[in-house]
């Protein structure tokens, strides 16, 4: 059905935004995209029962002649990813690690902030690593639930989430924070609106935003140079599925994937 492609799951939407720079980095390259919008949102539930999900959600693409399983959820990525890769001879790759460099890479003073869903935060994911990386370094966290289901509601630019932001960014504000993990691949679509927070509400405090998109693409694009498996000169396919709601998917999911609405999108059962 597909010539090997790239597989990408999270939990709804939010995972989009990894795709987007994967597909901007790699337009050759065949995507095969699933949202588990069923069971979202992954960031309230227990780690065994992440890992339990994001286990299904491989296997599913693994149908598929996929050549890599990129982990565009944080939390899945926080906990479920040593056992994803002990489940499969591809290379699996997670979304932590690559946001931990770029924030280390992007701090002038050690001082970086996290916000994540309570899982990530809980499981102490993103501390780890950016102290591994630059242990000099302060890490301030902070979950922002709300902003999943807002994102998927897709109120990026409504009032609500205005509000929302502006009582998640004073802790990092006051804590003097120069840089903030986006530790969620939802929150990348809110960065105009935390912008223009930051602008208009703290008196245009500068905090370097980070997100994991970016970095995941070209941790990609080298593995796949490396391993000699680039796709041939063509268009690549992009294929969506999703567990619930396919018609709201291909909605609201195309201010993720930056396409409009898109096109198509299968619901399919784990």
């Amino acid at each position: 059905m597909h010539r090997s492609a790239i597989g990408i799951f999270d939990s709804g939407i939010g995972g989009l935004t990894v795709a987007s720079a994967v597909a901007r980095a790699l337009p050759r390259e065949d995507i095969i995209y699933l949202g588990d919008t069923a069971r979202l949102p992954y960031g309230t539930k227990s780690a065994a029962t992440v890992s339990r999900y994001a286990a299904r959600a491989m296997e599913l693409l693994l149908r598929y002649p996929i050549k890599a399983v990129v982990v565009a959820c944080n939390t899945a990525s926080a906990h479920a990813i040593p056992t994803l890769r002990e489940a499969t001879d591809l290379p699996v790759v997670g979304v932590v690690e690559p946001g931990a460099r770029a924030a280390c890479a992007a701090s002038q003073t050690h001082k970086i902030g996290v916000a994540g869903t309570e899982a990530t935060i809980r499981s102490g994911a993103y501390q780890q690593a950016i102290m591994a990386l630059a242990p000099e370094s302060e890490v301030v966290t902070a979950p922002w639930p709300l902003l999943v289901p807002l994102a998927e509601e897709g109120w990026t630019h409504h009032e609500v989430t205005r509000l929302t932001l502006e009582t998640y960014l004073e802790p990092f504000v006051a804590s003097g924070v120069d840089t903030l993990v986006l530790g969620c691949t939802h929150y990348p679509v809110f960065k105009p609106l935390i912008r223009s927070v930051l602008e208009t509400s703290f008196d245009g405090a500068k905090i370097a935003l980070v997100d994991s998109a970016e970095v995941v693409a070209s941790d990609l694009t080298a593995l796949l140079t490396e391993r000699g498996e680039e796709a041939p000169e063509r268009a690549g396919r992009r294929t969506f599925f999703c567990t619930d709601a396919p018609e709201r998917f291909a909605r609201v999911g195309g201010t993720f994937f930056e396409s409009g609405e898109l096109a198509a999108v299968t619901a399919i059962d784990l």
